[in-house]
């Protein structure tokens, strides 16, 4: 691994960890602003908590030494939400800025997957 990739995953894995954690925190204490949100794109606010744990556990898991399939399922995890999250605000015609937060924790999600190591590669990735 270059120099230069090595940077890019670590800028990109930070950033993106800082934001799930953010985010998962937010969403277990269930914030007033949170909870409107969930209500406003339709979802039950218990779902609040599962999305919070979950995050929270992927950041966990993405940090930490060892565990390449479970970084992988952390990944998706990640990829999944971000894009709901984006596929929800379109669904409601939100305005373009409600979807830059999503939007950015999706790019960087991607980015992270593709520069990883190749320790916390799986032996199934794709080529």
């Amino acid at each position: 691994m270059t120099k230069r990739n090595k940077i890019i995953y670590w800028i990109a894995t930070g950033w993106l960890s800082l934001g799930m954690l953010s985010t998962g925190i937010v969403q277990l204490l269930k914030t007033k602003e949170e909870a409107a949100l969930f209500t406003h794109l339709g979802y039950p606010a218990y779902l609040m908590t599962l999305l919070g744990i979950l995050k929270i556990l992927g950041v966990v898991v993405g940090t930490i030494p060892g565990l390449p399939r479970l970084k992988e399922w952390a990944y998706a995890g990640f990829f999944f939400s971000m894009a709901g999250a984006i596929f929800s605000h379109l669904a409601m015609n939100d305005p373009a800025k409600d979807i830059f937060g999503p939007l950015l924790l999706l790019v960087l999600t991607l980015l992270s997957w593709h520069f990883r190591p190749a320790g916390r590669k799986t032996i199934l990735a794709i080529r």
